[in-house]
C-alpha cells in the first residue's frame, strides 16, 4: 500500500474531475452562478459578450483542472524518486490524456452534456502546462546555489569557479 500515499491525491482529483462533468456542471447550471457575478462585474456589458466570457471561464477551468491533475500524476509516477525525467511527463500527459477521454465519453451519457474533442485537446494543453511547469521548477531547482540567473547549467559561472 505504499503506492497510496503518492497515488490518493491523483485518485481524489480524478473523482472531482468525474463530478465536474456531471449535471450539475453543465453550461446550463454554471450560467446561473457565473452570469450574475459577470454581470455585477460588467454590467454594461451586452448579453452575448457575458455569455462569451462564460464559455471561456468554463474552458479556463479545463486548463486549470488538467494542469493540476497532470502534477499530481508526475508526482505518482515519480514516487520517492527525486529530480525531473521526460518520461514520467510523458507517462503523467499520456496518462491525462487517456482520461480526458474517458471523461468526455463519460459525458455521452450525461443527457445535459456531450462529448467534445476540442475539450480533450484543451485538457491536454493544460496538462502539458502542468509539465512543462514541473519541468521549468525542477530545472530552476538543479541549478548549484549562487549561480547567476543567464548561468548554463554546468558552466564555470554556475559552479562558482573562475
Amino acid at each position: 500500500m505504499k503506492w497510496l500515499r503518492w497515488w490518493w491525491p491523483v485518485l481524489v482529483w480524478a473523482a472531482l474531475i468525474v463530478g465536474f462533468s456531471t449535471d450539475a456542471f453543465s453550461g446550463e447550471h454554471t450560467s446561473r452562478v457565473i452570469l450574475p457575478i459577470l454581470r455585477w462585474l460588467f454590467p454594461h456589458a451586452a448579453a452575448a459578450t457575458l455569455a462569451r466570457l462564460h464559455h471561456l471561464i468554463r474552458k479556463a477551468a479545463h486548463v486549470g483542472e488538467y494542469f493540476v491533475f497532470s502534477l499530481l500524476l508526475v508526482r505518482g509516477v515519480r514516487g520517492e524518486r527525486s529530480g525531473w525525467r521526460a518520461e514520467w511527463a510523458l507517462a503523467a500527459l499520456a496518462i491525462a490524456a487517456g482520461w480526458a477521454g474517458l471523461d468526455e465519453l463519460h459525458q455521452t451519457f450525461v443527457p445535459s452534456r456531450g462529448p467534445s474533442m476540442r475539450d480533450v485537446l484543451i485538457d491536454v494543453c493544460g496538462a502539458a502546462a502542468g509539465q512543462l511547469a514541473f519541468a521549468a521548477v525542477a530545472l530552476f531547482r538543479s541549478r548549484p546555489s549562487g549561480a547567476g540567473p543567464d548561468a548554463p547549467l554546468g558552466s564555470a559561472e554556475s559552479n562558482g569557479a573562475s
